[in-house]
């Protein structure tokens, strides 16, 4: 294609699957993507700028996703984990905030109510939960504890009689601001067991306090948890959530999002860059007819497909059940760290622009940030790779 016939509004693979791998899924589940791709690009990527900025969450947003109906699309509506994959992704390339939203809301807290919650609890809340009705946040991590939270946490629960008694603190928790239920991870003083419970936000002692002065996800509603003496009766304790190990099911899924989010934030970068490359001119000339910079958008690209590559056949084992720890563990460290170069890339790319949200690529750069740290810091999911392929631990 000449240079001037370019048309910056139909540049080839526009989808940035340059290897092809939405093949994979079925037609129908192909359909589902293209559908749920223009209701992001119509709904969601225009305003996610201003929202950033500003730092307030989008909540007219709510009822559009609840419409769409994204909330567990595996285990309810029958899609394969790929399928799953792929949205968040796309949720991720339009707006980062807005993909962390969804994830907490239908990947920690739904994750933890399909995984550790009895049938009958299930059915009392899972309708509202699917239906955006009630909104969810998940409380793991906490001032003190982050990464060494399996074995060191903090907030308690004790048993008196038919209710739970929960005191302590969490941090970083998203949602938390205006969700109407979050889950609670307490060790338990009987057994200094780790278990979970659903905690409605209203019950006296429950508060939350917007974390403000972040630098990445500002659109998210994260927040600093206190409980004090919050009572909770004993049918909102989680059935099957009754040690740490039992946490650690959901978190294996979960940071499989986040490796996809990888893959969304680097076609982000890649959208922009190459629009930018195009669009630019310097010297009489785009951008994009300069070798380095053609050299600068083909290693974003890279990059970006081969996370995808290795997301596709994680997400392939996850459906045969195969999918290990460790080999989550790997995919959200390599994603992530591949993820952190291709925006460092566009955000280079872009000179000066690059550091102003206007054209967008500022906050992709940021936001890179917080994936790279939550669910798992890079340096631990190294630690838990490591340890599988020796069989030493050296993570302490």
């Amino acid at each position: 294609m000449s240079k001037a016939s370019v048309d910056i509004n139909n540049l080839p693979y526009a989808d940035g699957d340059f290897f092809a791998f939405e093949q994979l899924l079925t037609g129908k589940e192909q359909d589902r993507l293209a559908e749920v791709r223009e209701f992001l690009t119509r709904e969601v990527r225009p305003i996610a700028v201003d929202c950033w900025n500003r730092g307030e969450f989008p909540m007219d947003l709510i009822p559009k996703l609840a419409e769409i109906d994204l909330v567990s699309p595996v285990r309810r509506q029958g899609y394969s984990n790929l399928f799953a994959g792929l949205i968040h992704a796309e949720a991720t390339r339009a707006d980062t905030s807005i993909a962390t939203f969804l994830g907490v809301h239908d990947g920690l807290f739904t994750g933890s109510i399909e995984a550790l919650a009895s049938q009958e609890q299930q059915d009392a809340w899972l309708p509202d939960i699917y239906s955006l009705k009630k909104i969810g946040a998940f409380g793991l991590t906490e001032p003190l504890g982050g990464s060494d939270v399996a074995g060191g946490t903090r907030t308690t629960a004790q048993r008196d009689g038919d209710t739970w008694v929960l005191n302590g603190a969490k941090r970083w928790i998203g949602n938390a601001t205006f969700s109407d239920w979050v889950v609670i991870y307490a060790r338990d003083l009987a057994d200094n067991q780790v278990k979970g419970f659903m905690v409605d936000t209203s019950l006296p002692g429950f508060s939350a306090t917007k974390i403000e002065n972040k630098i990445s996800l500002r659109t998210v509603q994260n927040a600093d948890i206190v409980l004090e003496n919050v009572v909770v009766p004993d049918f909102f304790k989680l059935a099957g959530a009754n040690s740490f190990r039992d946490t650690n099911k959901v978190l294996k899924v979960t940071r499989l999002a986040v490796a996809w989010q990888a893959v969304g934030q680097q076609l982000a970068a890649f959208d922009v860059a190459r629009r930018y490359a195009v669009e630019r001119h310097q010297f009489g000339r785009p951008l994009a007819s300069f070798q380095l910079v053609q050299s600068q958008l083909v290693q974003i690209l890279g990059n970006a497909v081969s996370s995808m590559g290795m997301m596709v056949r994680l997400s392939q084992l996850e459906d045969a059940g195969q999918a290990k720890d460790e080999q989550s563990a790997l995919a959200k460290a390599f994603t992530t760290a591949r993820m952190r170069e291709s925006v460092a890339i566009g955000r280079s790319l872009l000179g000066g622009n690059g550091i102003v949200t206007d054209f967008e690529m500022a906050k992709i750069f940021a936001d890179a940030e917080a994936i790279y740290s939550y669910e798992g810091t890079h340096e631990v999911n190294t630690l838990v790779t490591g340890r599988a392929i020796t069989g030493i631990s050296a993570i302490v």
